[in-house]
């Protein structure tokens, strides 16, 4: 081949080989961590979730990455990020995210959205799950897996003692003495609350009730051992020690749903997101109500919102709000609150066709949204992790009787006030 033939050669195939070039768009990968311990119905949703999402969006890869509990995946998502390794994206605790800001790994995600329609999505969902994470101004987390503390009631036992099956206890006093009834030595216990593991979530759900805050919204202090927690933590006693109907000690937050499919305990407080498991396991009718009041009705949110890291590229950026505003649509967040009993996010999800049915078909999945209108942040601090767990070391101890309920919060105040100190 002649040196002009092999330039006319390399031109004219030259402009057959651009085309091609130009099409094959680069992609953009996004991981995010996920707070699930082994495999199961969640991971199947959430890896269908990543499937669907890639279909309707060719030009993104979504890889969700299955972490263990929440704090392995905040662990682990703080060592990755650390090390120049991270995902972009990760379900957390909405009560991690001092520590996060602290750490400088996450951002704002009203700093990301770009038009009017990305701002009226991010402040659609309900304002008690943006609590907290609407920190100097900015929103810093998007609500995904969200719950409530809910009482839950065995209809047949209510029956069976006397008690009017579809009436459940509206305050403490009822309570108790609804639980009593409830009781029958060495078989089952009227009620319980479970006090490991999130010990202080449902302590303050008794603190709100009593009319009281455990901490002020910026996180630098708090008030653990102010007359309503007191008489909070009492009451808590109280159900043991005077009215007999409560199991005494420590009660185990993963075996109180079990407890109550056994028939060991008549009502339990737990989360909203044990719903699906009660629905698809109770051998009995059994009710959901709001918790009883004291002073008030009350109860703290709970559970994970998405977080944005830092380190997230412009594109994965965008590709990341794109993702959320698939997964948190309407009909999506009703199916996912209908598949796993959690509540639906935002108010646009339950006038869906399909959570329209469910909420007619099953009344009790609508009882923690009608209770968000009485819900509070959860508690949430810097360095929060060892300042609730000050607090839950304090209750334990006032729940076995080692301490007096005034000196066991005097301490847990002294510890937080010690552990925040730096922070004010």
């Amino acid at each position: 081949m002649t040196e002009t033939t092999r330039r006319a050669f390399v031109a004219s195939t030259a402009g057959l080989a651009l085309p091609a070039i130009a099409r094959a768009a680069p992609e953009t990968e996004i991981n995010f961590y996920f707070p699930v311990a082994v495999g199961g119905p969640i991971t199947k949703i959430i890896d269908g979730y990543a499937a669907d999402f890639q279909r309707e969006n060719s030009g993104i890869k979504v890889t969700p990455i299955y972490a263990g509990t929440y704090q392995d995946t905040l662990t682990k998502a703080q060592t990755a990020l650390k090390a120049g390794a991270g995902p972009q994206m990760a379900v957390l605790l909405s009560t991690d995210v001092f520590s996060l800001i602290d750490d400088d790994l996450i951002l704002p995600f009203d700093t990301v959205t770009s038009d009017a329609a990305d701002n009226a999505w991010l402040g659609g969902f309900y304002p008690a799950f943006l609590k907290n994470g609407e920190i100097g101004g900015h929103t810093w987390g998007v609500p995904f897996q969200r719950s409530t503390i809910v009482l839950y009631w065995n209809k047949d036992l209510f029956k069976a003692a006397g008690l009017d099956p579809e009436r459940p206890p509206a305050t403490w006093l009822e309570h108790a003495e609804t639980a009593a009834k409830l009781t029958t030595p060495g078989e089952r216990w009227g009620t319980q609350i479970p006090s490991t593991g999130f010990a202080y979530w449902l302590f303050q759900a008794l603190v709100t009730e009593a009319g009281g805050t455990l901490a002020n919204a910026a996180g630098t202090t708090t008030d653990f051992a102010g007359a309503p927690s007191v008489e909070a933590l009492r009451y808590w006693i109280d159900l043991s020690a005077k009215y007999h109907a409560h199991p005494p000690g420590v009660v185990e937050w993963g075996t109180t749903p079990r407890d109550f499919l056994e028939q060991k305990a008549g009502m339990i407080w737990t989360t909203t997101g044990n719903l699906s498991n009660i629905r698809g396991n109770a051998k009995f009718p059994f009710g959901v109500a709001m918790l009883p009041s004291d002073k008030r009705r009350g109860s703290p949110t709970g559970g994970g919102n998405f977080y944005l890291f830092k380190s997230a590229s412009e594109a994965q950026r965008t590709a990341c709000l794109r993702l959320l505003r698939w997964i948190s649509s309407p009909e999506r967040a009703a199916r996912w609150g209908i598949d796993t009993g959690y509540v639906a996010t935002r108010p646009d999800a339950w006038d869906t066709p399909a959570m329209r049915q469910y909420a007619a078909a099953f009344p009790p999945a609508t009882v923690a949204r009608d209770q968000l209108q009485y819900a509070v942040a959860e508690l949430s601090t810097h360095d929060n992790q060892r300042v609730t767990q000050a607090l839950n070391d304090q209750l334990q101890a006032a729940l076995t009787g080692k301490q007096t309920p005034e000196a066991a919060l005097e301490q847990a105040q002294t510890n937080a006030t010690r552990l925040l100190r730096s922070f004010r």
